[in-house]
């Protein structure tokens, strides 16, 4: 079971992203399950949106590592550390994060919600690409997809998310939230 701490859930969601990018073996091309996407350009999303939206609501800048094309462990590395830093912040509990589409919430509320839960639905995406096991925790999918489903239709018109994928109605959670992301959950790289 995850953590319920922001800092802490981060913490544990991004190393496990962090293993999964130190084990990929020379794969940093092969397809991933997000249509036109290859391993690499998962840790290019995730390095790359959340650092405007903080800076955008929060007036927070991220150190920025080295380019992904370069070596995507490090500026994965480079990118999650200075997340984690702004969550161990003791000054974080007091600052908010205003977004005109999501309003005003504490910071490390919105990081929990649009980032980590993020880099957790993601993990599951550089595992498919590289041939490694994501084992994500069937507790937080559950929580995501409950969460997620009463609100699906702005989701989707979002754009953020491909159409529903069907799974059995008695899938375990994980399947559940492949599924409504808009994954195979049976994907695996052509051969």
């Amino acid at each position: 079971m995850l953590p319920v701490s922001p800092a802490e859930r981060h913490r544990v969601v991004a190393e496990g992203f962090g293993a999964l990018t130190r084990a990929v073996d020379g794969t940093w091309d092969a397809p991933a399950p997000v249509e036109g996407w290859v391993a690499r350009d998962v840790v290019r999303h995730l390095t790359g949106w959340f650092p405007e939206f903080l800076a955008s609501g929060s007036g927070i800048v991220l150190l920025a590592g080295p380019s992904v094309d370069d070596d995507p462990v490090a500026a994965w590395r480079v990118h999650a550390d200075s997340v984690q830093s702004v969550l161990d912040d003791p000054q974080t509990a007091e600052r908010m994060f205003r977004n005109p589409h999501t309003g005003e919430l504490p910071l490390a509320d919105a990081i929990d919600r649009f980032y980590t839960a993020d880099v957790f639905m993601h993990t599951w995406d550089l595992a498919a690409a590289t041939g490694q096991d994501a084992r994500l925790d069937p507790d937080f999918a559950l929580q995501l997809v409950e969460g997620m489903e009463p609100m699906e239709q702005l989701i989707r018109s979002s754009g953020q998310y491909g159409p529903r994928v069907e799974v059995p109605a008695a899938s375990d959670p994980v399947t559940r939230l492949l599924g409504f992301i808009g994954r195979d959950p049976s994907w695996r790289p052509p051969a």
